[in-house]
């Protein structure tokens, strides 16, 4: 079965916790207890319909306001698919938790609505999606209903989006329009009557089509080593095994690799998991491998194939997306967790801070607050191996640590 994760984004009241919870009614995916929570609820507040954004916000606040305020995680499944939702707040101020959802979807919903069109909430999530490289988005155009489910307004909005996409630095990604009304379930789980113009999948059917194999796009293999295998048994007395995951690529049997950072070169004896053995190990794999030579590997070390060698830095140049209360400076220091890697870092200069309404950017700010986006240029205490984030995912991404309070204080993407 093939597991596809979504990030959701929108503006506040643009209607993601009532789509998601739409989806979870119409696939019967709602459990009976919080079925009933919600009627009751409705009823108390009023509603002559059912109120299906009280199946994600589950925080007092959440229900009160009615807006959502954390990153909620949603799973259901289909007959083809699993489904795992990250529903991300709307709000300007909690720009950070839209990052955190969408750094591991594989897809995107950015909802839009209807009467509204296209606000600055709507440049700023397309924008996070393009800077993390989200392959499938698809811009839903919520509450058609309350705009007599014209084509003309759906048009303009699309028109909007795809000028928006041809100014953006990511012209891979998958940009699909879809009008919807939540509330209502129109082209949500099943394609409505009332938008005859319309002539694509409803959400779901389009979600259930993209090939989670292909939502990641391929490229140099790498694998940290997470921890080295020793089980010093009088069976495995000399087995000397490195567990960890590929990411980028595969590995497989037989492949010539290069062990960074001391550039000693093997070949792969073995890949296990548990008490199987394995020719290949794909993307994704977290596997235990063996080396046909006794070479000294440690936790933090990377294996990748011969000749697809990362680079090896002491200076980085990264976009950043600065989550802290205290602001970004030059000068400050940081702890860098790359992987299973982490050094002090050293913001040598701030280069620029990036308009998310794809304006442009503001040449060496003072600063970077609490949600703001710039370009960085760091000094690492010692060398890590590092793709671009363009390249490798995975391999080209690291948070900012404050060593004062350990809080997570930023998340850098490496140019």
């Amino acid at each position: 079965m093939n597991v596809l994760k979504i990030a959701t984004a929108g503006s506040v009241d643009d209607g993601k916790s009532t789509l998601i919870g739409r989806i979870l009614y119409d696939t019967k995916s709602l459990t009976d207890d919080k079925l009933e929570a919600i009627e009751e609820k409705s009823k108390q507040k009023g509603f002559d319909y059912l109120d299906f954004s009280l199946a994600t916000d589950g925080l007092v606040a959440e229900r009160e306001q009615g807006i959502t305020i954390d990153v909620a995680h949603i799973y259901f499944s289909t007959p083809t698919t699993s489904f795992i939702i990250a529903d991300t707040p709307g709000h300007i101020e909690y720009t950070r938790n839209m990052v955190t959802g969408a750094s591991n979807s594989q897809a995107s919903i950015v909802l839009v609505d209807a009467r509204n069109g296209v606000v600055e909430q709507t440049y700023r999530h397309f924008f996070i999606n393009n800077l993390l490289r989200v392959k499938d988005v698809v811009i839903a155009v919520n509450k058609m209903d309350l705009v007599d489910y014209s084509e003309e307004k759906f048009n303009q909005i699309k028109g909007e989006i795809t000028y928006l996409a041809e100014k953006s630095g990511y012209q891979n990604q998958n940009i699909t329009f879809i009008p919807v009304s939540a509330l209502h379930g129109d082209n949500v789980v099943n394609v409505s009557d009332k938008m005859d113009w319309y002539k694509g999948q409803s959400l779901l059917d389009h979600l259930e089509a993209i090939e989670t194999n292909k939502a990641e796009e391929a490229s140099r293999t790498r694998f940290p080593v997470q921890s080295v295998i020793r089980p010093k048994t009088e069976n495995y007395h000399d087995y000397r095994g490195y567990a960890g995951k590929v990411y980028g690529g595969s590995l497989a049997v037989g492949d010539e690799v290069t062990i960074l950072p001391s550039d000693t070169k093997s070949k792969i004896k073995s890949i296990q998991f548990f008490d199987k053995e394995y020719e290949v190990a794909q993307q994704g794999s977290s596997v235990n491998i063996t080396l046909e030579d006794d070479v000294n590997v440690s936790r933090g070390d990377m294996l990748v194939k011969a000749g697809e060698e990362p680079k090896v830095v002491k200076q980085l140049e990264a976009t950043v997306c600065w989550m802290d209360k205290t602001p970004l400076q030059a000068s400050e220091k940081y702890y860098l967790k790359h992987g299973v890697n982490d050094a002090q870092v050293k913001i040598m200069s701030l280069d620029s801070l990036i308009h998310t309404d794809f304006s442009g950017k503001e040449q060496n700010p003072s600063k970077l607050s609490l949600n703001e986006i710039g370009d960085v240029s760091l000094k690492i205490s010692k060398p890590l191996f590092v793709d671009s984030y363009q390249e490798n995912k995975a391999n080209g991404a690291f948070i900012l640590i404050n060593p004062k309070t350990n809080n997570t204080a930023g998340v850098g993407f490496i140019k």
